[in-house]
């Protein structure tokens, strides 16, 4: 086949005779074969790339695999039954339903709980009625060490409530005056934190719940009752379940990697114009140009997704462990979500393949005379319009808004428009990105050379320049919106989230709910308290009062009736609150930020009581008394009151965070109504695992309840978090394109150079291009977020609407719009400044 030159300077086409001019399978095979030998050979220039699809396919593979396996799987519960029918009570209803599920299906398997209180705590156990080899629940008991119990008498403890309790195999364990002996150590497989006292079937007296483990095969589970579920019935009742994350999360970090790789494929298929140029003018048509870029993608895909499945694998060994004990149950090696697993491979080859396709487009247009000269055409000015992201964005908005407002504004419907309403925000940001960087080019014209270089060729770039910025957005959109959410969650006062006390903080409360029981001496329970006290190393500990009444919320979206203490001098004292620091006309101190300002507050409140139990016995040396099951004879109500918000007070869910002024207590007449509910401790350091068993053990010789912290996070632990996690996927994303980026310009660079640039105006051009970068991304992607953020929420009255933004974290925010952006740019500052090793002449690929 020959080819006149001639015939394909003006288009880059070639114009051949015959019925096959593209050369058939023969010539498509030896230009793979081509491809392949350039990627062998040039393997180092293509390491960027490599190593995104790698570090991209491995932390999916990982992620993937955690989100998969850290709640529990849909069967956990079920063992190896496929169907279970769950009742309140062992009554003789439901032994009749019993019996009639064994007569229809065969085999069946009861299990009895019985919930039952942690002496001295507040956290309760199960006392379990199981069969240790029972036809189902095998996969629900691990025999730790001993052996389970086989007869009345015998009991296995769990090794969480056998550690609690300290006690071991061969110690007995009394409960509800009955005294069995501990013969082994066991655990659920299926959760870790699972508290439960093993026993032999029928020990189980006064059972709260049981469970009915069979198989219906080929039964829909509705026909046999509302109380009947399945493992996958447990699945799907939640649509946002993790394998759905998984996919969702694949699809998004394989877009990054499609937006990072066209940049770094753009590169690749400049430096190899000559080559391609040469390959055109020997007879190649513009299909087999393109497929040898296109080849090219494809095998840094493979290469890339086969290399980080291994790491990622390795990945997934070494941290196992670690997501067992953090997920509170076992998981086997194997366990992972290979269906996720293999469409991350293959997104991850066909992300690839896609981000070279664009550039191996645009190579083909480039003149062969000019390809062999080895001086690309000039970047076609592109006048995008912003309207499709807009418009995008307004999809989005509106999606997320009816999300938020269903099912009457608690925003718990539209799950299909809440995932769709994001799903639209990534195309909106990824058709914004070009236009943003022609807005900063034209921003930049009277900036100093250097920056005005670097800006230029954002802009001329942006085939390139578009995608790095696109993914940097997407990366910051998705930790502001975790931070934004997450801070106005914690913000809701009307539903506190977080710890309930500070870890160097302890609740002791004295459990007389039940009014018809009789209660201890008081001297002995407030002698009970003062010795834990003792024990801890308290520096503070007093009463905590209550008042006759709530602090109560009456408006629209949700009802709320709040816990109140009394601002007794020794609580003041406490946190170091003095009489000056509170308003004369304060009827309540809080802690809560905001709650001054909700609107359709009251404190409601009783004056009198009638048909009160009362405890002849003091509780403490004020003389507090008492009062069980009482009538109020006289109840009152304040709207709107004056509440004072301090700092100072304790910030916990379940600590004193709002209490009302002595003065109120008097002006309104409640001197009567007052009760002791407990005490808090303060010790001048965090609380000792020892301390608190410790504790327990000496408030189960009363009717004492030790709380100490809880595990959850607090508001700044989740809100930083997810800003540093954002920042550091930003600045990942900027340093593997800002060597393809600045590698575009590289004949500017020799330029400058030459003509006398010095290190300082080197250094400038690369960091003003990481600084533009990291600032609109940092921007586009927090616009991004407030869009999604605003459309949810406007609608969600539930959640406060859109007066529940005015909880922002402006810190964080500041650290992603200004923080990174200087991070950014001192980087590129520091790691440029290198001379070009070749000035005089442009290098030969």
């Amino acid at each position: 086949m020959s080819t006149s030159l001639d015939s394909v300077i003006p288009t880059g086409k070639v114009r051949t005779g015959g019925r096959d001019s593209a050369g058939g399978i023969a010539a498509r095979r030896a230009v793979m074969r081509w491809a392949w030998r350039l990627f062998l050979r040039e393997w180092r220039q293509q390491i960027l790339v490599l190593a995104l699809v790698v570090i991209a396919v491995a932390a999916t593979f990982l992620a993937a695999a955690v989100a998969t396996n850290n709640p529990p799987s849909a069967s956990a519960g079920f063992g190896t039954a496929q169907d279970m029918a769950s009742f309140q009570s062992a009554g003789p209803q439901t032994k009749s339903e019993i019996a009639a599920l064994q007569k229809r299906f065969g085999t069946v398997e009861v299990i009895e709980n019985e919930t039952l209180q942690v002496p001295g705590s507040v956290s309760t156990y199960d006392l379990r009625a199981q069969e240790a080899n029972g036809p189902y629940s095998q996969p629900m008991l691990q025999l730790l060490s001993g052996r389970f119990p086989t007869a009345a008498d015998q009991v296995a403890l769990s090794s969480v409530l056998a550690s609690g309790l300290r006690l071991t195999t061969g110690n007995v364990f009394r409960e509800g005056g009955i005294s069995r002996q501990v013969v082994g150590i066991v655990q659920n497989p299926q959760s870790l934190l699972d508290e439960f006292a093993l026993v032999t079937p029928g020990q189980v007296s006064h059972p709260n719940a049981v469970t009915v483990l069979f198989d219906a095969p080929e039964v829909s589970p509705s026909t046999l009752g509302s109380n009947v579920s399945t493992p996958a019935t447990v699945a799907n009742s939640n649509p946002l379940n993790p394998e759905t994350l998984s996919l969702a999360g694949v699809t998004i970090g394989m877009l990054l990697i499609a937006l990072v790789s066209i940049g770094g494929f753009t590169v690749l298929a400049q430096r190899r114009l000559r080559s391609l140029g040469m390959l055109a003018a020997t007879g190649a048509t513009a299909k087999h140009v393109r497929l040898v870029v296109q080849t090219n993608g494809v095998v840094v895909g493979i290469a890339g997704a086969l290399l980080g499945t291994g790491l990622g694998l390795l990945g997934w060994l070494a941290y196992r462990p670690h997501l067992e004990q953090s997920s509170h149950h076992l998981i086997g090696v194997w366990s992972l979500p290979w269906i996720v697993v293999g469409l991350a491979i293959v997104l991850s080859i066909a992300a690839t393949f896609f981000a070279a396709s664009r550039p191996a487009r645009s190579v083909t247009r480039v003149p062969i005379v000019a390809a062999l000269s080895g001086r690309p055409a000039p970047p076609r000015q592109v006048h995008r319009s912003a309207i499709p992201g807009i418009v995008c964005f307004g999809i989005s908005f509106l999606l997320l808004g009816y999300s938020g407002g269903t099912n009457r504004g608690n925003g718990n419907g539209g799950a299909l428009q809440l995932v769709l309403g994001i799903v639209f925000l990534i195309p909106a940001v990824i058709l914004l990105a070009p236009f943003l960087l022609a807005v900063l080019a034209r921003l930049g014209k009277h900036t100093p050379l250097a920056m005005r270089l670097a800006l230029r060729d954002l802009s001329r770039y942006r085939a390139r320049s578009g995608s790095a910025l696109a993914a940097i957005s997407i990366g910051v959109m998705i930790a502001t919106l975790v931070a934004v959410l997450a801070y106005t969650r914690y913000s809701d006062i009307l539903d506190p989230a977080g710890p309930n006390v500070a870890s160097n903080q302890m609740l002791i409360w004295w459990n007389n709910n039940n009014p018809n029981s009789t209660a201890p001496p008081a001297k002995s329970v407030a002698s009970a308290e003062a010795s834990i006290a003792r024990g801890l190393g308290a520096e503070q500990n007093f009463l905590l009062e209550m008042p006759g009444g709530n602090l109560d919320h009456h408006g629209s979206g949700r009802n709320w009736s709040g816990t109140v203490y009394i601002a007794t001098p020794q609580l003041l004292r406490a946190f170091g609150i003095t009489q000056s620091e509170i308003q004369p006309n304060a009827d309540i101190l809080t802690s809560l930020p905001g709650l001054s300002g909700v609107s359709g507050l009251s404190f409601d409140y009783c004056k009198a009581y009638a048909g009160q139990k009362t405890v002849t016995k003091t509780v403490s040396p004020g003389g507090k008394t008492l009062i069980n099951g009482p009538t109020c004879t006289s109840p009152g109500s304040i709207n709107n009151p004056v509440i004072q918000e301090l700092g100072s007070m304790p910030s916990g869910v379940h600590a004193p965070n709002t209490v009302i002024t002595e003065q109120a207590v008097h002006r309104l007449g409640m001197q009567g109504t007052t009760t002791p509910a407990g005490w808090m401790v303060i010790a001048p350091q965090a609380f000792t695992a020892a301390q608190v068993h410790s504790a327990q053990l000496a408030a189960s010789t009363t009717s004492l309840q030790i709380e100490t912290r809880n595990s959850e996070p607090t508001s700044a632990e989740v809100v930083n978090s997810a800003t540093a996690f954002g920042i550091a996927l930003a600045l990942a994303i900027l340093a593997m394109s800002l060597g393809l980026i600045r590698s575009e310009a590289a004949g500017d660079l020799r330029t400058l150079t030459a003509t006398g640039a010095s290190a300082y105006t080197r250094r400038a051009l690369t960091s003003a291009t990481a600084g533009g970068l990291a600032f609109l991304g940092a921007l586009l992607g927090t616009f991004a977020a407030y869009v999604g953020v605003i459309g949810w929420i406007r609608n969600n009255s539930l959640n406060g609407g859109l007066a529940a933004l005015g909880n922002v974290p402006v810190n964080n925010l500041l650290v992603v719009l200004i923080g990174m952006p200087i991070i950014a740019a001192a980087l590129g500052w520091l790691l440029a400044g290198r001379q070009p090793q070749a000035i005089a002449h442009q290098p030969l690929e």
